[in-house]
């Protein structure tokens, strides 16, 4: 299948590699055009617009990971990007993660002028990208997500359906929330343990063999030397960076503000962040 794909961070490179050994063609485009370079390699063919990808000849489905809402809009909605460009019946399918409100105004446009379109953000991080286990929380038509759930799977081992547009992104919304919250709560408990004499590995094994245990203790461990693949034991290079947190915890209490619904421990956690991000 020939699938194009826009944005090629942390997140977007990884996963175009997985679909290349899979034996996708990629078209693939990015700003920064450094980043196509290691692809091009592969075997993937860059273009230098979007406008290009989408008009490349027999395209199928277009991915786009993008850093956030402002970047989804304009590579979306610009008068060179994806909407005013694109033939029609071609599926359109956003990992990257917005708010809700944003995905569902793009995606009706987009229905509207003839391309399906789903939001299916993801979670497992860069760990998760680069070995394909991703998990992919969909949003849209349940018929174009059977259709794509066999390119999806190339990427990520979960893939859940869950509902109309928009909904992918409030799954991660509340799922990426918690995740904020419970890197701090796990870092407190690393470091106050090792503090009062604990060897770091036999306090996180402790840990995720009991009640404490959670996908930041075990998978993403935030003290070094405790999981080999983690940032932390690659001198916090990599991973998530703590400005996308923020950006993902202040989509989090923005969501939260339009429903009326009180989220104390995600607003304490925004401004821990952006305290660290302001150091």
């Amino acid at each position: 299948m020939k699938i194009g794909f826009i944005g090629l961070g942390n997140m977007g490179s990884p996963m175009v590699k997985n679909l290349i050994k899979n034996g996708h063609k990629l078209i693939i485009n990015d700003i920064v055009k450094s980043l196509t370079e290691p692809l091009i390699a592969l075997g993937a063919e860059a273009k230098t617009s979007v406008t290009e990808v989408v008009k490349s000849e027999g395209l199928e489905i277009v991915i786009t990971m993008l850093p956030a809402s402002i970047h989804v809009k304009e590579v979306y909605l610009g008068e060179n990007g994806i909407l005013k460009n694109i033939p029609k019946g071609i599926c359109l399918i956003d990992s990257s993660t917005i708010d809700p409100r944003t995905t569902r105004d793009i995606a009706k446009k987009s229905v509207s002028q003839g391309n399906p379109m789903l939001d299916a953000p993801v979670s497992g991080g860069t760990v998760g990208a680069q070995s394909g286990t991703l998990t992919f929380m969909v949003g849209g038509d349940e018929k174009n997500f059977n259709m794509v759930k066999p390119i999806l799977s190339f990427m990520g081992k979960n893939i859940v359906y869950c509902g109309p547009s928009g909904n992918g992104q409030v799954a991660k919304v509340a799922n990426n929330m918690l995740l904020g919250i419970s890197m701090i709560g796990t870092a407190e408990a690393m470091s106050l343990g090792v503090s009062m004499g604990m060897d770091p590995k036999v306090l996180a094994q402790i840990i995720n063999s009991s009640s404490g245990k959670c996908w930041s203790s075990e998978i993403y461990n935030p003290y070094p030397g405790v999981v080999t693949n983690a940032p932390a034991s690659k001198n916090y290079t990599g991973g998530f960076g703590t400005d996308l947190m923020i950006k993902d915890l202040g989509l989090a209490t923005e969501a939260a503000k339009q429903v009326n619904q009180p989220v104390t421990m995600a607003a304490t956690a925004l401004k821990l962040y952006k305290d660290l991000s302001a150091q």
